[in-house]
């Protein structure tokens, strides 16, 4: 080994890049003091305590005979209904994201502002949250699962569509030139080149918006758009603890079976 190898010489320190790291971290830490500021916090009641007690009393002992009635309204229904307003407001987004995703992805189009375009009512869509929506759908066809089935899906196009969009830029090309190459039509190209290579990344990001949904689907019901949300906001307001902890129980659960057969298909799909 040759002990007269010479040390390298120290980098040079980046001024400039120091001075951004340390105006980054006191800027973030001023906000975070001037949040805590701004907040109006009255102090801790002195119920807090045995409030508190019997929430985790409830929780801890569910009221197992909620789970299941034949009434409809025991949780097993709610769950179930959650279970479908998911899977309708996210598939069928699906469906009609597609069009949305040719128009914002920027390898489908030869001027850079269609693309662009595409991008921007995207964002648009997706800056109505799924409770707002709900809201505004609720007024239009009252409360129940379809102003819930509406939302989630007016807000999960905007949320597929860009996932649909990013898959499509990053496919390769060389598919859609050999269906071109042998005199295809653009419609050819789609059904027998760029179809065929996307469904995988379609499949794999709806499930994932599925799994979303799911949880949305649950807090959509506070509002009354159907679900299990509505049976634990009631419960929550007559301060049924024994009831919330069943309900809160029983979304674990669903949260959990959903999680691993969706997670279970996207392994089999890559």
């Amino acid at each position: 080994m040759d002990t007269t190898m010479k040390k390298l010489p120290p980098k040079p320190v980046d001024t400039k890049k120091k001075i951004q790291h340390w105006t980054i971290a006191i800027v973030t830490v001023v906000l975070i003091i001037w949040s805590f500021v701004g907040m109006d916090f009255g102090g801790i009641k002195a119920s807090a305590g045995q409030i508190a007690g019997s929430i985790v009393a409830g929780i801890f002992h569910p009221d197992w005979s909620y789970v299941y009635n034949g009434s409809g309204e025991d949780l097993i229904s709610q769950l179930w209904e959650t279970i479908c307003i998911a899977f309708l407001g996210t598939f069928i987004s699906a469906i009609i994201s597609l069009p949305f995703a040719f128009w914002a992805a920027n390898t489908r189009h030869k001027k850079w502002y269609t693309s662009r375009s595409g991008k921007v009512v995207l964002a648009i869509i997706r800056s109505f949250p799924e409770i707002v929506l709900a809201l505004m759908f609720i007024k239009a066809v009252g409360p129940g699962s379809a102003a819930g089935v509406l939302a989630l899906g007016f807000h999960s196009v905007g949320m597929l569509a860009k996932l649909f969009s990013e898959a499509i830029e990053n496919l390769e090309e060389g598919a859609n030139e050999a269906v071109t190459a042998a005199g295809g039509s653009k419609f050819n190209i789609i059904m027998f080149a760029t179809m065929p290579n996307l469904m995988p990344a379609l499949i794999s990001n709806t499930l994932y918006r599925f799994d979303v949904s799911i949880r949305s689907a649950s807090i959509l019901g506070l509002v009354g758009a159907g679900g299990i949300g509505y049976p634990l906001i009631i419960a929550l307001q007559y301060r049924q603890w024994n009831r919330v902890g069943v309900i809160l129980v029983g979304i674990i659960v669903m949260v959990v079976i959903i999680d691993w057969i969706s997670g279970w298909i996207r392994k089999k799909l890559v």
